[in-house]
């Protein structure tokens, strides 16, 4: 297979974008303007003239290259069509040696098992939007439906537009215990929603209690007809007044009838899966991949 590596100077970036939006697996994360703005640095793999392509987001730590998961960015991978586990296995051990450790997530297209990678399963949740309200909200659990009329019952306020800044402050707050995001990654997030609001393919949601508190926020990203819940920030008094289901639901009820894929990210969490799926949404496995080709003396800091 004709596979070449590109370093990012070589990249045709119209070439690029022309196949991720024309790839039956492609996702927003894929595109070159995203990659530009959430990865510290990304390279390719390309196949002929792009018939099918995979980014390389890549970082140096103590002057060793390596492959990483830039921040929201769920999955990656190879992009194109008619994907099979033999073009896979050729884009991975096509992959540069210089790269000594990889850590990554490949889209549920590349979901394989193949002869030269160990990979393990991951999971997502999606929801087609293409019924109309009242049929999708007869498939939300009974627990669902609860909370979302005890939110309508204490008068949570649902507004649209709210200021990204408030979203990722909250979202900041709540994930501070266990997230190693950095401001710099909220920043380049934000530089990116502005840009995607831009072109109307971004909106915030957020839920308010009659005291004018934010208890339940999300950004919502949109392409190629898919709608990405893609940061999320919650109040602990969200919690047990229905506020997150109220959220969703109300994005539902905004969307039901369009043809669009609601893309909840994830999770391999058991309490996050369980919501998700509340909803009617069912699973997207994708694929998670660790190598490690680090020096002997460096092989125990990735243990």
């Amino acid at each position: 297979m004709p596979i070449q590596y590109l370093p990012y100077n070589k990249i045709d970036k119209q070439k690029w974008d022309n196949c991720i939006q024309h790839s039956a697996n492609g996702l927003i994360y894929a595109y070159s303007f995203y990659l530009d703005t959430m990865s510290a640095n990304w390279d390719a793999l390309v196949l002929n003239d792009y018939e099918a392509v995979m980014p390389l987001t890549w970082n140096k730590k103590y002057g060793i290259c390596y492959l990483y998961q830039p921040f929201f960015t769920a999955s990656l991978g190879v992009f194109g069509n008619n994907i099979s586990s033999e073009l896979l296995n050729d884009f991975l051990n096509a992959i540069p040696v210089k790269f000594k450790y990889w850590d990554i997530y490949l889209n549920h297209s590349n979901f394989f098992s193949l002869a030269d990678f160990k990979l393990y399963e991951r999971m997502n949740y999606v929801l087609p939007l293409q019924n109309d309200y009242e049929k999708l909200y007869s498939n939300f659990r009974d627990n669902t439906k609860r909370n979302i009329k005890k939110a309508e019952q204490l008068n949570c306020i649902i507004k649209k537009d709210i200021d990204v800044a408030e979203v990722i402050e909250l979202s900041k707050e709540q994930s501070k215990s266990f997230s190693p995001a950095t401001s710099n990654n909220y920043e380049r997030f934000e530089k990116l929603y502005q840009q995607l609001h831009t072109q109307q393919k971004a909106i915030t949601y957020g839920i308010y209690t009659t005291t004018n508190q934010l208890v339940a926020s999300c950004v919502f990203l949109f392409l190629n007809g898919r709608a990405y819940y893609i940061l999320v920030g919650n109040h602990p008094n969200g919690k047990t007044i229905g506020a997150s289901h109220a959220l969703i639901n109300a994005f539902i009820k905004d969307h039901a009838g369009q043809n669009l894929l609601l893309d909840f990210e994830g999770s391999d969490i058991r309490n996050l899966a369980f919501f998700y799926s509340s909803f009617g949404a069912h699973e997207e496995k994708y694929i998670g991949l660790k190598l490690n080709r680090l020096p002997f003396w460096m092989k125990w800091l990735k243990k």
